[in-house]
């Protein structure tokens, strides 16, 4: 069940910079981004990927510049109303609360609930259709504790796949997922994109980034950054200074494949 949205999503970062105590991770980063696009986050570990993701999510200040979403910034986004228009999938999820399957999924169609009110019929459907999609019909009775990793990864995504965003934020998807399920879910996404949304992923595999990504953008971890059309930004060189490590590209199936080491 998909929300009719007229409007088309949009994000900016103007000059913004991410900071750690005593370190710079970006710096000065200048992006715009639309709908229709699936933009690849590429960096090493501590290269700052998850706290740019949240910066642009408006889930924590930037340490200067600004973004925008839809030519708005954060202090001018009602919480519920960004929650309607953008999703966010963290690196880790946490269930402090013992909950099942469908009640997990559930929580995504929260932002479109009035105060008070209770799930109907039609997010419901959201909902199943979301863990259909996930490959998890039949376990919406399963409590959470019962499911292994790459089982809960899949009911996070199904959760946002119901709260219907037209920017996903993900960090690191693909986290916990057989490789059958990795494509599965970078698939879904891909067509969310090729239907208008914005998808901005963060991922480790440089070969995934290179099959999915419109656009590219890679963190070096000291303060600098390269963004681009996936399809340049994508090189052996950029590549090995991002990883710190010899790239070597070859092609399979008239597919990029980078490997590393």
């Amino acid at each position: 069940m998909v929300a009719d949205h007229p409007e088309a999503p949009r994000l900016t970062a103007t000059g913004v910079s991410v900071r750690v105590p005593r370190r710079e991770l970006v710096a000065g980063l200048d992006l715009d981004c639309a709908g229709g696009a699936f933009v690849v986050v590429l960096g090493a570990n501590g290269a700052g990927k998850s706290m740019t993701l949240r910066t642009l999510a408006l889930l924590r200040e930037a340490g200067s510049g600004h973004v925008e979403i839809n030519g708005r910034v954060r202090a001018e986004w009602r919480r519920r109303d960004l929650a309607r228009w953008l999703g966010m999938l963290p690196q880790a999820t946490e269930d402090p609360f013992p909950a099942s399957v469908l009640e997990a999924v559930l929580i995504g169609r929260h932002p479109h609930l009035d105060f008070w009110e209770w799930e109907g019929e039609a997010d419901l459907l959201s909902a199943r259709d979301a863990l259909a999609r996930v490959d998890l019909t039949g376990m919406e009775s399963r409590d959470l504790d019962s499911l292994s990793g790459g089982e809960r990864r899949r009911v996070a995504i199904a959760a946002l796949l119901a709260q219907d965003p037209r920017v996903a934020i993900l960090d690191e998807p693909t986290n916990h997922l057989d490789p059958r399920h990795q494509l599965q879910v970078l698939d879904l996404f891909r067509t969310r994109a090729d239907r208008g949304d914005l998808v901005i992923a963060s991922l480790h595999d440089a070969s995934l980034a290179a099959r999915y990504a419109d656009l590219a953008l890679l963190l070096y971890g000291d303060g600098g950054w390269s963004f681009g059309p996936a399809a340049t930004t994508l090189t052996t060189q950029n590549l090995e200074r991002l990883y710190r490590s010899r790239v070597q590209e070859i092609r399979w199936d008239n597919r990029k494949v980078f490997i590393v080491g």
